[in-house]
């Protein structure tokens, strides 16, 4: 079975096996799925062409690192012809880790990683209520995140 982007059950159970535990080696991938490491290797390199697979790399406990506020921001702008110059502002504030274009009531939703709360009462008045287009924000402080995980692929 060919599903979108020319993928097959093979490469639908590799990337199965390789978001749950991105550092396993392909020989185990390949036991697993029944195939050579070298096919595991093709098939990863041919999905990583095609952007199937977008990025690699290790992901940072944020509190490990002394960022112990996580935080959501609404952001409602001005215009909504703003939008592409305040995402390049947004851009510039390191701690904001994702920004995504939505609808209903806020034009733009980010998330953002605060040391604590007096760290980010600093970026919301010091930084993102300071640019151009933007009119007003709403911000919610997340208590806990209880999962995260990658999109099902093989369901």
């Amino acid at each position: 079975m060919t599903l979108r982007n020319n993928l097959d059950e093979v490469d639908l159970k590799i990337l199965d096996i390789i978001t749950q535990n991105a550092r396993i080696p392909f020989k185990d991938v390949a036991r697993e799925v029944g195939i050579s490491r070298a096919a595991v290797h093709q098939r990863v390199n041919r999905m990583i062409e095609l952007e199937v697979i977008i990025g690699s790399g290790y992901h940072i406990n944020p509190n490990k690192v002394d960022f112990k506020t996580c935080s959501y921001i609404g952001i409602y702008l001005e215009k909504g012809d703003l939008f592409t110059e305040v995402v390049e502002q947004l851009k510039r504030i390191p701690e904001i880790v994702e920004c995504h274009y939505t609808t209903g009531q806020y034009a733009i939703f980010v998330k953002v990683y605060a040391k604590d709360n007096e760290h980010l009462k600093n970026i919301l008045s010091s930084q993102v209520q300071k640019i151009q287009g933007i009119a007003s924000t709403e911000t919610f402080i997340s208590l806990e995140q209880t999962f995260k995980r990658e999109i099902p692929v093989n369901s």
